[in-house]
């Protein structure tokens, strides 16, 4: 799959590297150094996915991001030495899709950027049935098996593990699933969607010490295990 790829990222050696591996990828590549020429360039290009480094010479990376975000949902990676958790949650929180912590392995960052890049999603598609290792989730029935057996779901166990699984190797925050799934009275009830986290697990067979199904990003969310 062949995309036009932006990075945005003031360091000339990291825009020649990523060239180097995103070309041999097969994908077209744009460069920008600077935020304004970060969201000059979404608007003029509309790339199909953007790298971005928060540590911008002109203005701090979120600003680009809540910049584009006004008018694009172009899917945003963002690339980045800040490795806090609070800079991550920010980061995610302001409309990014991902996160990769600088120095960072280029197998990984390809593997993430594919996730962006298969159309959003099943969910986002319309296709009702995520099928994954053994486990098949319908959305259109809220059914979901395991070896040809039946695992029965709560409506929000449910309603947790589609929302995990239509955006299946991205990573989704735990503020977004609680904003979502229980209202903005409970973004700040982490515990509570721990405990649901831990139910579902035990439901579908997936072991927190070495899942096969949902991945913990701690202290920011979770990721379900992509095709």
């Amino acid at each position: 799959m062949t995309a036009r790829i932006l990075i945005v990222d003031d360091e000339a050696p990291i825009r020649r590297f990523l060239r180097v591996a995103l070309e041999a990828e097969g994908h077209l590549v744009i460069e920008a150094a600077t935020a304004k020429a970060g969201i000059d360039t979404v608007a003029r290009e509309s790339p199909d996915a953007v790298i971005l480094d928060l540590g911008l010479p002109d203005a701090d990376g979120l600003k680009v991001l809540a910049a584009i975000r006004e008018w694009s949902q172009v899917p945003v990676l963002v690339l980045s030495v800040r490795s806090d958790e609070q800079g991550k949650v920010a980061a995610l929180d302001a409309g990014a899709q991902d996160y990769v912590v600088k120095p960072f392995g280029v197998k990984e960052l390809l593997a993430r950027l594919r996730s962006l890049l298969r159309d959003r999603g099943p969910a986002e598609r319309g296709a009702p049935i995520v099928e994954v290792a053994g486990l098949r989730i319908d959305a259109a029935a809220r059914m979901v098996m395991r070896g040809g057996a039946e695992i029965h779901l709560t409506r929000k166990e449910f309603d947790l593990l589609w929302m995990l699984a239509s955006r299946a190797g991205r990573l989704v925050t735990q503020r977004l699933i609680l904003e979502t799934l229980w209202g903005a009275a409970h973004v700040e009830d982490t515990q509570y969607l721990r405990v649901y986290i831990q139910q579902l697990r035990a439901k579908i067979g997936d072991d927190a010490a070495n899942p096969a199904f949902i991945f913990t990003e701690p202290g920011v969310g979770y990721r379900f295990r992509s095709e």
